[in-house]
């Protein structure tokens, strides 16, 4: 049967085509508060992480109150003190990766390149650095280096657990710090704001070790900066970890001299200063002698020549 329309020439109207309203319903205002265009917003983040460090921290305090007290007194307790903080750092980290749907290696402990080139030139730099501080600090007469202490197995077990020890220590400090702390807080500040203010708080909180300084925590807030811009510059904390592990075996156990106030059983050198603390550092050791503010300024500037800036997308926000 033939259309009339095609008889007589005329186009039929096209049916018209449905409506869809493609624009999404805007927020409520209590969503946008909480989230951001790239997720959960930085300061929310930033505090449920350190909300979740503490209450594990209570609760593995709680828990293994029996065998920390079964060790008490002895270098065990301090190892197993350190396992379970770095535990405690990491886990709610990982609980945030899920949260704000990251791999976990954006935080700066990426597995590609775990104990790899990275950590163990941080290693050698770490050892390096300290070294240069206490040559010289023996170059100018305030220090001397002793003889050694330990022989044998002897040095050989006491140099595996101290390196055991501040392995830990290393991951603890610059992954509660420079981990999930700067990344998150890059995202809501820029970089270098971020940097400048956990920078600040590490040295702060060092001024709470007994025989600390002014000098040694304002030490200890630069070092930590240094740190910060190994991770701007490499993407991630292998170095950081490495060097600052490093550099803390290097003080307190092998040339035994007080590490932030104190001084370690079992180290290798018997080690002596000899002069004002300003220059040797007195009870806070050579990190709170004055020239360890030259080695900082060289550790930045040969990181700087040796690793420059790259144009290449960051994990960590400027």
């Amino acid at each position: 049967m033939t259309d009339p329309d095609q008889q007589l020439g005329v186009s039929p109207d096209p049916l018209p085509e449905p409506q869809f309203s493609h624009s999404a319903p805007e927020p409520h205002w209590l969503t946008n508060l909480f989230i951001g265009p790239d997720g959960l917003r930085s300061g929310w983040g930033f505090a449920l992480y350190v909300a979740l460090v503490v209450v594990l921290g209570y609760a593995m305090r709680v828990l293994l109150h029996p065998v920390t007290q079964r060790l008490k007194g002895t270098l065990w307790a301090m190892l197993v003190q350190y396992v379970v903080i770095v535990a405690c750092t990491m886990v709610p980290a990982v609980v945030m990766s899920r949260i704000e749907k990251r791999p976990f290696g954006a935080y700066g402990l990426p597995a590609e390149g775990a104990f790899g080139k990275m950590f163990v030139w941080g290693g050698v730099w770490g050892f390096a650095a300290l070294s240069l501080l206490l040559l010289a600090l023996r170059g100018v007469h305030a220090f001397y280096f002793g003889a050694a202490s330990l022989h044998g197995v002897r040095a050989l077990k006491f140099a595996a657990f101290w390196a055991l020890f501040f392995l830990l220590v290393g991951f603890f400090e610059e992954f509660f710090v420079r981990g999930y702390a700067l990344f998150t807080l890059s995202r809501g500040i820029t970089f270098w704001p971020a940097a400048l203010l956990l920078s600040a708080f590490f040295g702060y909180v060092h001024l709470g070790n007994p025989g600390e300084s002014w000098r040694g925590g304002l030490s200890a807030g630069l070092i930590g900066l240094f740190f910060c811009f190994t991770v701007r510059r490499t993407g991630n904390l292998w170095f950081a970890v490495g060097c600052h592990a490093s550099w803390d075996w290097a003080e307190s156990y092998f040339y035994g001299v007080p590490d932030s106030g104190g001084v370690s059983p079992g180290h290798f050198l018997n080690p002596s200063f000899h002069g004002p603390a300003w220059l040797t550092g007195g009870t806070v050791g050579p990190e709170g002698s004055v020239l360890v503010f030259v080695v900082i300024a060289i550790l930045f500037a040969a990181f700087h020549m040796l690793y420059p800036a790259k144009t290449r997308a960051s994990t960590y926000h400027e």
